[in-house]
């Protein structure tokens, strides 16, 4: 193995010789305008840049991490260990694209907090002081990490908020469902399900986290629209509790005899799917539910839950960690958003999401 890799590490040498001698610069100002670092004029950058793309050289960044005998690629993750039924999948996504990046030198530091905007600050503080290079974050309570996220990128930290957005603060990107758009797609849905001047209800997390507020305020301006007379009754916030959740589902069904819908814009939908199944088919109801976990199967098949919009938690966490580790071993451009295409799950298609396959359906 060893006589495989070194006519390639020969020919990475060739290269950066062969780009110093053409542009008269060290060796050590090709490595730094390779890569993007500081210390050398835009001026000698460009000219190396060009002669590199006449040669078709590309620096191998695995080489190089090797070449420098540590890890540098030290990226902290700070995201909810509750709700595990989307957590769990984010996590693996993460991990999987981690392990994938391995030979870079890649490093997570995970510091998970209870649950989505609980004890969000602390964690990121302490990544932060543990000298992360880039840092992947929900937060569920923008106001209280944005001076925390913007102090990062002042020290060159490139911050990723994921699922959730701190659109305020200064981070490079976000991964996620556009949620607006979700919720939309959710009302359009609610539509076609309910007939004409139809009262429905939004049980959603909390509306100070960006993602559930977005996704609040675009269901509610679309079913107005095509739903005839349709009717917004309630709004919950049932901060991601399981026990809120059962409690106001079953408040709600109670207050509104004549209810005929129910979004359910987080992933916290068992509870509710309860109330219904305890309300003895006193209520003809349909309901769209967030994402899709293997427990969530039963009710689709019942027919409790009509339709559910996939946000594809592994493949957030995926790109997530793709983006950093591009932007710190090959100096790529972070796009200031990526917002990924939300799927419909019907009964119909349940045999075609990765959770459903996984729990054997």
């Amino acid at each position: 193995m060893t006589l495989n890799l070194t006519p390639k590490l020969t020919r990475k040498r060739t290269g950066v010789h062969k780009i110093s001698e053409l542009a008269n610069v060290s060796i050590g100002t090709v490595d730094r305008a390779l890569h993007g670092r500081s210390g050398i004029s835009e001026a000698t950058r460009t000219k190396v840049l060009r002669i590199a793309k006449k040669l078709a050289y590309s620096p191998n960044p695995a080489a190089r991490v090797l070449a420098r005998g540590r890890p540098n690629l030290r990226i902290g993750i700070c995201i909810p260990e509750e709700i595990h039924f989307f957590y769990d999948q984010m996590r693996l996504g993460i991990f999987d694209e981690a392990r994938r990046s391995r030979s870079l030198g890649v490093e997570l530091v995970y510091r998970p907090v209870p649950g989505l905007g609980k004890r969000e600050a602390g964690h990121v503080k302490q990544l932060l002081d543990e000298g992360v290079s880039a840092l992947i974050v929900t937060p569920g309570n923008p106001e209280s990490v944005m001076p925390l996220i913007d102090e990062a990128e002042e020290r060159n930290i490139r911050v990723v908020c994921i699922t959730t957005d701190a659109p305020r603060s200064r981070r490079s990107s976000v991964v996620c469902v556009d949620a607006a758009l979700s919720g939309r797609l959710a009302a359009e849905l609610m539509a076609r399900f309910v007939p004409a001047r139809s009262k429905v209800a939004v049980i959603t997390g909390m509306l100070t986290t960006e993602e559930h507020r977005l996704k609040t305020e675009g269901f509610c301006d679309s079913f107005r629209k095509n739903c005839p007379g349709g009717e917004i009754a309630a709004i919950l916030e049932a901060h991601e509790s399981e026990s809120q959740s059962y409690r106001k589902s079953v408040k709600l069904l109670a207050r509104y005899p004549d209810l005929r819908g129910i979004y359910v814009n987080t992933v916290n939908c068992l509870p509710v799917c309860r109330a219904l199944q305890q309300d003895a088919g006193e209520h003809e109801i349909q309901m769209i539910t967030t994402d899709l976990f293997p427990e969530m199967l039963p009710h689709f098949e019942r027919g409790t839950i009509g339709a559910s919009i996939y946000q594809d938690p592994y493949l957030q966490g995926q790109t997530a960690v793709r983006l950093l580790v591009d932007f710190l071993a090959n100096g790529a451009a972070i796009p200031p958003a990526c917002y990924l295409n939300p799927a419909i799950v019907l009964r119909s298609n349940l045999h075609l999401f990765r959770e459903s396959r996984a729990a054997g359906a």
